[in-house]
Formats: structure tokens, C-alpha cells, sequence
């Protein structure tokens, strides 16, 4: 259904068994898959691709163009994967030409006033809390979810399946598998809940659990403990990614408890 009431501009493509309710707006250059739905107030911007079933609630902004004083009006996108929700008054910033376009994946629940900055990579299954703010150029991982008021720095990237305390401010790198809160941001542990929702055995676990262990409470440094998980673990996805995550930071990853 489409009301009398949306604007819509002739060129933008929609797909089957769209639904606008009234006084939604969808500008030009948008592309929306067969199935969604787009909220009462929500403004569709120049350069959004969204894929099919997503929800769109009212006030929500899409691809509006970058809070970037070097964006200088080119031609970038926001794409939005499929059966992902967007909550009310969120807003998602399309890309700049650092890297051409922001990306949020399938299955994802963007809650009320979150914010996506320009050029972020968020995967699938990614749930950020109402409140919470990603800067510019951040990746988050699959099933990475940030709790309420969470913070994340510019170029900040966390791994897949970690859990952020609400309230945390995110300066470094935050590694795959984990929860991290307390300020400044800390290793807490394995995100076991989250891990045993999504079907990771109890060896499964085990391991992890004793390659963190290794990396925070070993008292070796960090490149060292990264040798001896190496020279001494079986090597398996989980371990290499978390190898390759670590050894690829150029900011750092976040420091254990203390």
C-alpha cells in the first residue's frame, strides 16, 4: 500500500508489496526491495539500497549525506541488507569517498535514536541499543551487539559475536567472542550466553576461554601470547580469526580487567 499522502519521486524503484504510509518521504536515487515497509515521517534519502522486509519506522533518516567536513558531494550509498529493522528518529549516514558506502547487514535491529555514521561496515544479526552511536568508518562484526548509550570512535573495529555494557565508550579495538564493559572499555570475558544462543559447543567454548586466558592473564605481551596461541593451539577458524583480528589492529585491542 502506498498513500496518497508519502512523497515519492518518480525514479525511485520500488519493489513488490511495498508499503509508505503517509508523510514518509523517498527522494530519487533509492531502491527498495520487495516487502518493506516504511514508516509514517521517515525520510529516504539519494543513494539507499534496502533490501526486502525491513522495517523502517516513523522519523527514521536513511543515507542522508555524511557529517564529514571532507564530504564534498559525491556520489555514495547506504545499504541496508534484508529483514532489518530500523527503529524510530534513528539516523544512517551514507558514505564518503574514503570508502564509497555505508553497509548494514541482514537480520539487523537498529532500536529508537542510534545513529550510523559514514563509510561503517555493520554484519548480519547486529543489534545496537536505542542510544547508542557508531563514528565514522567503524566495523562491527556478526551478532555484535551494543548496548544502551554505547560510543564507538572513529575507525574502532569490533570483532563478531561480542556483547558491549551499556554505557561503554569503545576507544580500541574489541576482539571476537568477548564482552566488554567498565570504563576504560575491558576484556570481561566470554560472551557465553550469546555463544550458547548460536549454538557454540562447550569444547567449542573451552577453547576460547583458554586462548583469552593466554592473551590477558598469561602476563606475556601481546605479540608473544599471539606466538604461543600459534605454536600451541590447534589451528581452527575461531583461533585464526582471532590471530588475524589482533595482529591486524592498528589501534589496539582492549586491555583485561583489572
Amino acid at each position: 500500500m502506498i498513500s496518497p499522502l508519502a512523497q515519492i519521486d518518480p525514479d525511485a524503484q520500488l519493489g513488490n508489496n511495498v508499503t509508505v504510509e503517509p508523510f514518509a518521504t523517498i527522494h530519487g536515487d533509492v531502491v527498495i526491495g520487495d516487502g518493506t515497509w516504511i514508516g509514517s515521517g521517515a525520510v529516504i534519502y539519494d543513494g539507499a539500497r534496502i533490501g526486502k522486509n525491513c522495517r523502517i519506522f516513523n522519523g527514521a533518516s536513511v543515507s542522508a549525506i555524511p557529517q564529514d567536513l571532507k564530504f564534498s558531494g559525491e556520489e555514495t550509498t547506504l545499504e541496508i541488507g534484508d529483514n532489518t529493522t530500523v527503529r524510530e528518529f534513528a539516523t544512517l549516514n551514507r558514505g564518503t569517498k574514503a570508502r564509497g558506502s555505508t553497509s548494514i547487514g541482514s537480520n539487523c535491529l537498529l532500536m529508537a535514536y542510534v545513529h550510523v555514521a559514514h563509510d561503517c561496515s555493520l554484519g548480519d544479526h547486529v543489534i545496537m541499543v536505542s542510544f547508542s552511536a557508531i563514528a565514522g568508518e567503524v566495523e562491527l562484526g556478526d551478532w555484535v551487539t551494543l548496548g544502551g548509550g554505547v560510543l564507538v570512535h572513529q575507525f574502532v573495529r569490533i570483532g563478531a559475536h561480542t556483547i558491549l555494557g551499556g554505557g561503554a565508550m569503545a576507544r580500541m579495538d574489541v576482539p571476537p567472542y568477548i564482552k566488554a564493559d567498565r570504563d576504560p572499555l575491558a576484556f570481561m570475558g566470554l560472551n557465553t550466553v550469546g555463544l550458547e544462543r548460536r549454538g557454540f559447543a562447550r569444547e567449542k567454548m573451552n577453547e576460547l576461554h583458554e586462548i583469552y586466558r593466554v592473551f590477558y592473564n598469561s602476563g606475556m605481551n601481546g605479540s608473544k601470547a599471539l606466538d604461543h596461541i600459534s605454536a600451541n593451539f590447534a589451528a581452527t577458524p575461531e583461533r585464526d580469526y582471532i590471530i588475524e583480528f589482533i595482529r591486524s589492529s592498528s589501534r589496539g585491542v582492549i586491555r583485561g580487567r583489572k
